[in-house]
C-alpha cells in the first residue's frame, strides 16, 4: 500500500505532537459551567418543507455569548413511544443540506437534528467579537485574545448544546441517542460526544481538528489547515510566537477531548487522506477509552467512502 503517512503498526501508537495545555481540564470545565449557565431558549418553526411520513422544523436556541443557533429538525409523524435520534454535523465552511437527506432516518423511526456552524454556511449567527485576526477561518478566530474566546470553543459547546437538547426532548429516548459526521462534522461528533457523554454511539468519518502540529509539520496546512499559514504569514512571519500558537491551539485540539468520550465508536480514516493525515485522526482515536472500533479505507482520501453511510445505519440501528 502507498504511504502518505506513518505505516499503519506506527499509526496505531502514534500519541500525537500538538501540545497539550497544563490546564487543559480546566479550561473545558470552566466552558462547560458557562455552557450550562446559558438559557437555551428553545424555539421550533415549522418549516416550508413538509413530507407525508416526517414533521420538519427549524430550531433555534442561544448559545454561549448569546448566538442563536439554527439546526434542522426532522421527527417521524404517528410514533407514539419515545425513539431514537441521531446529531449530524457538516462539513468545514458548509450547512445542515437538504431536507430530505434526513428522511431515510426518519423512515426508520429516528429524530435527526442537523445544525449550522456558527459563521458558516447556514443560518446560525456569528457574534464575533474577538481581539485580532479574523481573516480566513476559524480554527485561527480568537487565537490573538484569551484562550477562552477561540471559536471553535464555542461551535464545540454548541453541538453539546444540540446533542442536550436532543436528550431533553419528551418524543426521545435518552439511551438511543447518536452522532454523525466526516471531516469537519467527524471533528464536531467528537467534541458532541465528549462534552455531552450522554450520546450512547458516535460515527465519526476521517475527523479535522486533530493534532495541528503534526498538520504543520507534514508541510500540509493547506485545503482545510490553509489558515495555519495564512496567519503566521501575516501576524508572525519570523515565527518567534510558534511554540506558543500551537500550544494555545492544544485547547480546541480534539485528541485531548476524546478521552471523556462514553459512548460507544465507529470510526472511519482513508489511508489516503492529506487533507486530516491519517496520524492525525489515530492521534484523538488512541485517547478514546471507550468502547471502539475502526474501519481503515487503504486507498481513500478525503472523499465519500463506499459502504461507510451504510455501516453507521447499522451501527445505530443494531
Amino acid at each position: 500500500m502507498p504511504l502518505v503517512d506513518m505505516p499503519l503498526e506506527k499509526l496505531k501508537a502514534y500519541t500525537g505532537r500538538n501540545p497539550r495545555p497544563a490546564d487543559f481540564d480546566a479550561y473545558w470545565d470552566r466552558a462547560l459551567a458557562e455552557l450550562r449557565a446559558v438559557d437555551p431558549q428553545l424555539e421550533m418553526v415549522p418549516s416550508s418543507f413538509q413530507t407525508p411520513n416526517a414533521e420538519c422544523f427549524d430550531l433555534y436556541f442561544t448559545g454561549v455569548r448569546g448566538a442563536r443557533i439554527h439546526a434542522h429538525y426532522v421527527r417521524p409523524k404517528g410514533v407514539q413511544e419515545p425513539h431514537p435520534a441521531v446529531v449530524l454535523f457538516h462539513g468545514y465552511t458548509g450547512h445542515a443540506g437538504d431536507w430530505s437527506a434526513k428522511l431515510s432516518y426518519a423512515s426508520l423511526g429516528f429524530s435527526v437534528l442537523a445544525m449550522d456552524c456558527r459563521g458558516q454556511g447556514g443560518s446560525s449567527e456569528d457574534v464575533g467579537g474577538v481581539k485580532g485576526n479574523t481573516q480566513r477561518g476559524h480554527i485561527i478566530r480568537g487565537l490573538d485574545d484569551h484562550p477562552d474566546n477561540l471559536l471553535f470553543r464555542h461551535i464545540y459547546l454548541d453541538t453539546a448544546q444540540l446533542a442536550g437538547i436532543a436528550l431533553g426532548l419528551p418524543e426521545v429516548d435518552p439511551e438511543r441517542v447518536y452522532a454523525a459526521g466526516g471531516s469537519q462534522g467527524g471533528a464536531l461528533t467528537i467534541a458532541c460526544a465528549a462534552l455531552e457523554p450522554r450520546v450512547k454511539k458516535l460515527a465519526p468519518q476521517y475527523p479535522f481538528l486533530c493534532d495541528y502540529k503534526r498538520v504543520w509539520e507534514m508541510d500540509l496546512a493547506k485545503d482545510a489547515y490553509e489558515e495555519l499559514r495564512t496567519y503566521f504569514r501575516h501576524f508572525d512571519p519570523t515565527h518567534e510566537r510558534e511554540d506558543e500558537v500551537f500550544e494555545k491551539l492544544g485547547y480546541i485540539d480534539l485528541q485531548y477531548l476524546a478521552d471523556r468520550i462514553r459512548g460507544e465508536v465507529l470510526m472511519f480514516v482513508g489511508m489516503m487522506d492529506t487533507v486530516c493525515p491519517p496520524s492525525t485522526q489515530f492521534a484523538a482515536y488512541n485517547k478514546i477509552t471507550a468502547p471502539k472500533d475502526l474501519v481503515i479505507y487503504p486507498d481513500f482520501g478525503h472523499e465519500g467512502l463506499p459502504g461507510a453511510s451504510d455501516r453507521t445505519l447499522a451501527f445505530f440501528l443494531k
